[in-house]
């Protein structure tokens, strides 16, 4: 990009920053450049081959960034860098914008060795350097993260040996009387700061209490899929659940309501998610793909949040 055109750019970019941007005002709630060094060899193999990347890594963090915020497929991912002022800012006006197929790579590398882990474990630890700490009460819950089955409706089993036209890993399960095809995200968020503190994604048959992401010390609360299984929190908040031959008595209906005042703050993620970056379906075939999606949707809601609480702190 000329040095011309770079300045009429940052020059547009004024007059937008003037009515105010998001995407401007989370680019600096955390250090972008921390997650170089974790991705240093992300592009080089034993046997010699490849290369270097022709693209700076944190370049290609922040297209994901932006992929998951606005919920855009590689493509239009690739057009709106090139078209839009507000992301061309965010991604630091680079020379060139990398194309859909370098995006995809760039992913399926993450994805094959997991730095998307890496990466989340530095986002949280600068959170932990900012301060926001999980001070003791935490909230886990699930859910679905649908994908297309292929061969048949959602409501139809799926026999061991089926083919499916998109997701190889994904799999049945059913809440209620409606079958879900695909996977799971399992998230813990603490109470005070209301951040994702630990993620893990399965199939969608993985029952919800059999991932525990709580930690000794910790109070955990969880709604009535957890009920019968004890976490490793030290104190367990699970909502009461009534079986065949016990009611609820008064005293854990009680206690339901009151878990369910803090437990259902988990809830909000998910609606995020869904709603507004449209990732509660996804056209991924694996996992492991599921999972860096499911990882920059939760950097997402947490940049969010970020903004939330830095205008909350300026009020004060």
């Amino acid at each position: 990009m000329s040095t011309f055109t770079n300045f009429a750019i940052r020059h547009e970019y004024a007059s937008l920053a003037a009515l105010g941007d998001r995407l401007g005002e989370i680019s600096g709630l955390i250090d972008w450049d921390a997650f170089r060094p974790l991705l240093a060899d992300l592009y080089t193999n034993a046997e010699g081959r490849g290369g270097r990347p022709n693209y700076d890594v944190v370049l290609m963090i922040r297209l994901l960034v932006l992929q998951q915020w606005y919920g855009l497929s590689d493509p239009e991912l690739e057009r709106q860098a090139t078209d839009r002022i507000s992301f061309r800012h965010f991604l630091g006006y680079p020379e060139t914008i990398p194309d859909r197929s370098t995006v995809w790579l760039f992913r399926e590398r993450l994805a094959q060795t997991g730095k998307d882990t890496a990466i989340w474990e530095e986002f949280q630890r600068q959170l932990e350097v900012q301060g926001l700490t999980i001070k003791r009460g935490v909230m886990q819950d699930a859910s679905f993260i649908t994908a297309d089955p292929g061969h048949a409706s959602a409501d139809t089993p799926r026999g061991d040996q089926a083919e499916t036209r998109r997701s190889r890993d994904g799999t049945w399960a059913k809440k209620g009387s409606k079958s879900q095809f695909g996977y799971k995200l399992h998230i813990l968020m603490d109470k005070d700061y209301q951040l994702i503190r630990r993620i893990e994604t399965t199939t969608a048959s993985v029952h919800d209490s059999r991932i525990d992401l709580s930690r000794n010390g910790e109070t955990v609360y969880r709604d009535k899929g957890y009920f019968g299984v004890k976490p490793k929190a030290s104190m367990d908040k699970t909502m009461h659940r009534a079986t065949r031959g016990h009611p609820l008595s008064i005293k854990e209906n009680r206690q339901n309501k009151a878990i369910s005042r803090t437990r259902s703050l988990v809830e909000r993620p998910f609606a995020w998610m869904k709603r507004v970056f449209k990732a509660g379906h996804l056209m991924v075939t694996t996992v492991a793909r599921v999972r860096v999606k499911n990882t920059f949707s939760c950097i997402d809601f947490n940049l969010r949040q970020l903004l939330t609480l830095k205008a909350q702190a300026a009020e004060r």
